[in-house]
């Protein structure tokens, strides 16, 4: 199973770092990740494998979140097929 993550917010030192230690301590791996800086704004999008992650996915949707919120980022987690749904022509 994969999700889909995405972080947007005021470019900072260490973002990557934290978002992707925050997926290792759930076991989650991440299979691709693109990232770009507008200016001061920082935006990512990651493909991750949740097949392993050792808590409930609505819980680490949740820890996600509220990561992005001590950083200062909004941190949205889909799950792949509700990604995917929103996004067919």
């Amino acid at each position: 199973m994969k999700a889909v993550i995405t972080v947007i917010g005021q470019d900072n030192v260490g973002i990557i770092a934290k978002v992707s230690q925050e997926c290792a301590r759930y076991d989650v791996n991440i299979l691709d990740i693109t990232q770009s800086v507008l200016k001061e704004y920082f935006a990512m999008v990651m493909l991750v494998d949740i097949s392993n992650c050792n808590i409930a996915f609505t819980d680490f949707v949740d820890n996600m979140k509220d990561l992005g919120k001590t950083m200062g980022l909004q941190i949205i987690t889909m799950h792949e097929e509700i990604f995917q749904s929103m996004h067919k022509i």
